[in-house]
């Protein structure tokens, strides 16, 4: 199948359609391809700032033969399974199992629920809606948390993606008791690893109708790895765990994710880089006239001038998210080296 006919799929599944002759609108972050054919004059190499992916990659750790040549443990899942639940809060490791990223796990999730009303907390990353509706959901996107509540499906991206939005813990807390019980609430927490302490709801999911999603590619810098987790009630977790299958996770992935889960160290000095660079770059968005708002991996900036932005960025070779539906808004992420934060300033100036 061509990357046309693929585009044209993935825009009917949600509704859209792309002109006869047209490029196909960007769809995710991080599609460096896009972006060649959309600017095919800008230098190279592209710097991707379109994704919120930390640049930053924790170091790989030795790699033992075995990794690649005998199929995943039981043992190493048990392991990763048990250090994810103590870095995300989980109850225990009965409470969590892994996927080949969150991604695939969207589907299923919407899933559990017989066909009804799904209801997304937005404008939030696009996927949610996509799966509720091959589930057979009448989806609805939102704007007023209180509209989970009667929701047979309930999704809240937490912090929000793109623009940052940010659910205190006992707003959401709040939302469950509301809902007692209906159906499922999918929280997504791909980027809590760079919130605030105490605002994850892992800690809660011993509640039935809660499931919470946690990524391990964003946060270090290792989303080729396609690793992530789920926090559920057991039944739930078990429920999911057979739909995957077995050796759902990579040898590989297990090695890196129980080395990289067990570096509380190196977490720590990662979030405080992280968390000085996006003030680097608010500075350099601020001084472009922009207001940025999001987290501590990317930034959103809302601006009437976005469009031109975008292309002016674009042709330089500096590829930023934009938003098909949200045209005024484009999204940063933080630039991997100082020759990148010069490129990015240049273009600013």
């Amino acid at each position: 199948m061509s990357e046309r006919a693929i585009a044209a799929r993935i825009q009917a599944s949600e509704g859209r359609s792309a002109p006869a002759g047209a490029l196909a609108p960007l769809v995710h972050g991080g599609d460096l391809a896009w972006a060649r054919r959309r600017f095919p004059a800008a230098p190279e190499p592209l710097l991707d700032l379109s994704t919120g992916i930390n640049p930053h990659a924790y170091p790989l750790p030795p790699m033992p033969a075995d990794a690649f040549t005998r199929l995943p443990s039981a043992e190493a899942d048990a392991r990763v399974r048990h250090l994810a639940a103590t870095v995300y809060g989980a109850p225990d490791a009965a409470h969590v199992t892994l996927a080949p990223g969150t991604q695939i796990l969207l589907p299923l999730l919407a899933g559990l629920v017989p066909p009804g009303r799904a209801a997304v907390l937005g404008p939030t990353y696009a996927e949610h809606a996509r799966a509720a509706r091959l589930a057979g959901h009448d989806v609805h996107d939102v704007t007023d948390a209180a509209a989970l509540v009667e929701a047979d499906l309930a999704v809240l991206v937490n912090p929000n993606n793109p623009d940052g939005r940010l659910l205190a813990r006992a707003a959401v807390e709040d939302l469950l008791a509301a809902r007692g019980g209906r159906g499922l609430m999918v929280v997504d927490e791909a980027f809590m690893d760079v919130a605030p302490d105490g605002v994850s709801v892992a800690s809660l999911t011993s509640m039935p109708g809660l499931a919470v999603l946690r990524s391990f590619g964003k946060f270090y810098g290792l989303a080729g790895l396609r690793l992530g987790a789920l926090a559920a009630v057991p039944a739930t977790v078990a429920r999911i765990a057979a739909q995957l299958g077995p050796w759902a996770v990579s040898g590989v992935a297990l090695t890196i994710a129980e080395a990289a889960l067990a570096d509380q160290p190196w977490r720590t000095a990662m979030r405080e880089r992280l968390a000085g660079e996006v003030r680097r770059l608010d500075a350099l968005l601020t001084g472009a006239g922009l207001a940025p708002s999001g987290t501590d991996l990317f930034r959103m900036v809302e601006s009437a001038q976005a469009p031109m932005l975008f292309e002016r960025l674009g042709r330089a070779g500096l590829v930023v998210r934009c938003f098909e539906a949200m045209p005024q808004r484009l999204r940063f992420g933080l630039p991997p080296d100082d020759a990148a934060w010069a490129r990015l300033a240049a273009a600013l100036a």
